[in-house]
C-alpha cells in the first residue's frame, strides 16, 4: 500500500502498509492526500528494522515526557524521540537518498513530530520552511504572529476572527512558507498544534508580526536587523546547527525579509490591539 500527499506544493508517498495505516489514521493528513497519478513525488517515507547510531549530536530538546536529539549518523541526519520509560522512534534521511525512514515507538504524538522534521528535511533546499506561528487570512492575504509559546499568538488570531469581518484562520502552530518565483506564500499544513485546523490551501504573505505582552498596544515596523530576529527563532531549531541546514535557513530568511514586511506589536489580549495590527498591515 502507498499513499501520496501534497504539502506546500511538494508531493511525497508514505510507502507501506504500517506506515500508510498510521497516517491515516491521523486527521490531519487526510485534507493532503492526494491521487498516486501525475505530478513527481519528491521524496517518500518507509520503514526499515535497524536504525543508524547517532555519531554527532547537534541538537538536543524536550517536550511533554519526550527527550529528543537531531544530529548526524555515518551517512545523513537523525532524530531520536525517546519518552520517559517507553521505546524511542528513530527517524533518518540518509545523504543523497529521496527516504525518509521511521521505526521504533510509532505512537501518534512521536510519529507526527518525525512526519514534520522530516518532510522539512527534504524540503528546506527548496526554499520551504516550517514556521512556528499563528497565521490568519484577510482578503486572500496571509499575515503570521510569531512569538515563544504562551505569547498570545492564537489568541491574537481569535481575536482578529471575532473583530474582523472575512479573516480567517489557515494553521495555527506550523505554516510551511515558500518562496516561488520571488513570491512568498503561507500553506497550510497537517501540523496545527492543538488546534484542528488542516486547510489545503495558500495565501501570498503580507506580513510577519512579532507579539510580546505589554500593557498598551503599540505596532512599529521594523528595520531588516530587527526583522531577522524577529523571524529567526521562529525557524526550526533543529536546523540551526548544522552548515549544510543552516545554509538554506539564511537563504530562505534573506528572501522572505526582501519579500515581507515585518512588524512588532506589543499588545493586551483585547480587540483594540487585534484592530491596531490589521489597520496597520492593510492600512485600513
Amino acid at each position: 500500500m502507498n499513499r501520496v500527499y501534497r504539502v506546500a506544493g511538494h508531493r511525497f508517498m508514505v510507502q507501506g502498509d504500517v506506515l500508510c495505516d498510521k497516517v491515516g489514521s491521523i486527521a490531519g493528513f487526510a485534507p493532503f492526500e492526494v491521487e498516486e497519478q501525475g505530478g513527481d513525488v519528491l521524496f517518500s517515507f518507509a520503514s526499515r528494522t535497524i536504525p543508524p547510531h547517532i555519531t554527532t549530536v547537534q541538537y538536543e530538546f524536550t517536550y511533554e515526557d519526550v527527550k529528543g536529539t537531531f544530529g548526524r549518523a555515518d551517512d545523513g541526519y537523525i532524530l531520536i524521540l525517546k519518552p520517559c520509560e517507553e521505546q524511542a522512534l528513530y527517524m533518518w534521511t540518509p545523504d543523497g537518498e529521496d527516504t525518509v525512514y521511521i521505526c521504533g515507538n510509532m505512537s501518534v504524538r512521536l510519529f507526527r513530530f518525525a512526519m514534520w522534521v522530516g518532510f522539512g528535511l527534504m524540503t528546506l533546499p527548496y526554499d520551504t520552511v516550517g514556521i512556528h506561528s499563528s497565521c490568519i487570512v484577510y482578503k486572500d492575504y496571509a499575515v503570521l504572529f510569531l512569538g515563544e509559546s504562551g505569547t498570545g499568538k492564537s489568541t491574537h488570531t481569535r481575536l482578529w476572527r471575532e473583530n474582523i469581518d472575512g479573516s480567517n484562520l489557515l494553521n495555527d502552530d506550523s505554516p510551511f512558507i515558500r518562496v516561488e518565483n520571488g513570491k512568498v506564500w503561507a500553506y497550510g499544513s497537517p501540523w496545527s498544534g492543538k488546534t484542528p485546523c488542516y486547510k489545503n490551501e495558500r495565501y501570498e504573505l503580507k506580513a510577519c508580526v512579532r507579539l510580546s505582552q505589554a500593557p498598551f498596544n503599540k505596532i512599529k515596523k521594523l528595520p531588516v536587523l530587527q526583522a531577522y530576529g524577529a523571524i529567526h527563532p521562529s525557524c526550526p531549531p533543529e536546523f540551526a546547527y548544522d552548515g549544510k541546514l543552516y545554509d538554506h535557513i539564511g537563504s530562505f530568511v534573506d528572501k522572505l525579509l526582501r519579500g515581507v514586511d515585518f512588524y512588532h506589536l506589543s499588545c493586551l489580549p483585547d480587540r483594540d490591539a487585534a484592530i491596531l495590527s490589521h489597520n496597520t498591515i492593510f492600512d485600513e
